[in-house]
C-alpha cells in the first residue's frame, strides 16, 4: 500500500480538542505572510471526478497532519488509507500526528499540504492574513457542549452560577459561557474558572472541577462506557450561531493554486473513506484500530457508531459547507469581542474540490 502513517508521541495538551486556543499568538507572528489570490474559494462547486494517474506514473507524495490524537473524527482518513483509496487516486499519503506547532500554521506555511483543523481556528487565521482554506467539513453540526457529572444537577446554563469551570485559557470559552448564561437569564460573573493544564475531563472532575467543554462523540462516549452519567448543555440549544464546523480539512491558498488536481484527488479519496464510515461504522472503527491499536477498542467502536450519522447528516454530500454557517459564527465571534479584523467567508472555505 502506498500510504504510511507516522505515530509521534503526544504531550497531553494534544489530547485536548481546544488546543487551538494558542493559535492567536501564532497567527500574529504570521501576519506578514502574503496572501496570494485564491481562484478556488469564489468558484461554484464542481462535480467532475479526479483524473486517474496513468500507469507507471509515480504516486504523488503528500502529508496530512491531524489536529490531535487519532480518534473517530479521523475514521474516514484511516479507511481511505487501509482500503487503498489514496492509491486509487495516485496519492501516497503520510498521516502525521502533531508534535510541535499547530496544523494551521504548518499547513498555511506549506510545510504540509493538508491538515485537520476547526472553523474557529480558520476564522482567526483569515482575519490575521494567514492563507488557510477549509476544503471539507468532517462533521456537519457542532457536537460539543458543557459537560458535568449528573449528580451535580447542572442541566442548564443558569446552573453554571456558583460552580467551577475547568478551562483551557481561550477567550472563546468565556464568551460561550456568557452567551449561554445570558440566554438563560443568568450572570456569568458568578462562575469561577480554573485553568486545567494537562488534566483530562475525568481527572479534573475528581479534583473540584464542576463542568468542562467536551466533544460528546469522544469524551461523552467514554463517560458512558465508564458508567459515569453526564449532563450536557449543548451549545447549539442556546445559540444557533455556535453550530459551526468542527473539525474541517484544510490546505493553503498557495497549494490550491499550484496543485488543484492533487486537492481533488485527496477529496475524492477522503469522501470515499467517510462515506464508508457512514455505511459501515464497525469497519471504519476497525480501520482506525488497525492503524492505532493502543486506542480503547470499546470506545472507538461505540464512538464510530454514534458519529456515523453525523458525518453527512442533513447535507447533500460529505464535506459540504455553507456560507451562512461561516458568516453566522464569525458574526457571533465579533459580537463577543473575540474576533478582530475583517473576515470574508468566501475566501475561508470552498466546496469546489469535493467529488
Amino acid at each position: 500500500m502506498n500510504t504510511t502513517i507516522r505515530n509521534k508521541r503526544f504531550s497531553k495538551k494534544w489530547r485536548n480538542p481546544l488546543f487551538f486556543i494558542s493559535l492567536g499568538m501564532v497567527f500574529l507572528l504570521l501576519t506578514g505572510c502574503a496572501t496570494p489570490p485564491n481562484p478556488a474559494t469564489s468558484s461554484p462547486a464542481q462535480t467532475a471526478q479526479p483524473v486517474q494517474e496513468k500507469k507507471n506514473t509515480p504516486p504523488k507524495k503528500v502529508q496530512l497532519l491531524l489536529d490531535w490524537t487519532p480518534n473517530t473524527n479521523h475514521t474516514g482518513i484511516y479507511v481511505a488509507q487501509q482500503k487503498g483509496y489514496f492509491k486509487e487516486q495516485g496519492l501516497e499519503v503520510e498521516i502525521l500526528q502533531p508534535s510541535m506547532g499547530s496544523a494551521e500554521t504548518i499547513v498555511a506555511t506549506e510545510k504540509v499540504a493538508f491538515g485537520v483543523s476547526y472553523q474557529e481556528a480558520v476564522t482567526f487565521a483569515r482575519t490575521q492574513g494567514v492563507p488557510l482554506v477549509s476544503i471539507a467539513a468532517v462533521i456537519q453540526h457542532n457536537t460539543s457542549g458543557f459537560a458535568s457529572d449528573a449528580s451535580l444537577g447542572i442541566d442548564s446554563p443558569k446552573k453554571f452560577a456558583g460552580k467551577t469551570y475547568g478551562g483551557w485559557g481561550s477567550p472563546i470559552e468565556q464568551a460561550m459561557i456568557e452567551a449561554l448564561m445570558k440566554a438563560d437569564g443568568a450572570d456569568a460573573k458568578k462562575v469561577k474558572t480554573i485553568q486545567l493544564g494537562n488534566l483530562d475531563f475525568f481527572t479534573a472532575s475528581e479534583q473540584g472541577i464542576d463542568f468542562q467543554w467536551i466533544y460528546y462523540g469522544w469524551t461523552g462516549i467514554e463517560a458512558k462506557i465508564r458508567k459515569k452519567p453526564l449532563n450536557i448543555v449543548w451549545l447549539t440549544d442556546y445559540a444557533k450561531s455556535l453550530d459551526y464546523y468542527t473539525p474541517v480539512i484544510v490546505t493553503s491558498e498557495a497549494f490550491l493554486g499550484k496543485e488543484p488536481d492533487t486537492v481533488r484527488r485527496m477529496m475524492a479519496a477522503l469522501s470515499k473513506g467517510y462515506n464508508e464510515a457512514v455505511t459501515n461504522p464497525k469497519g471504519a472503527a476497525q480501520a482506525l484500530l488497525d492503524a492505532v491499536p493502543e486506542l480503547n477498542k470499546e470506545l472507538v467502536y461505540e464512538s464510530a457508531q454514534w458519529l456515523n450519522s453525523k458525518y453527512i447528516d442533513d447535507a447533500p454530500r460529505w464535506g459540504e459547507q455553507r456560507r451562512e454557517i461561516w458568516e453566522n459564527y464569525a458574526q457571533w465571534m465579533k459580537q463577543a469581542n473575540v474576533l478582530k479584523g475583517e473576515f470574508d467567508a468566501k475566501t475561508a472555505f470552498t466546496n469546489e474540490f469535493l467529488p
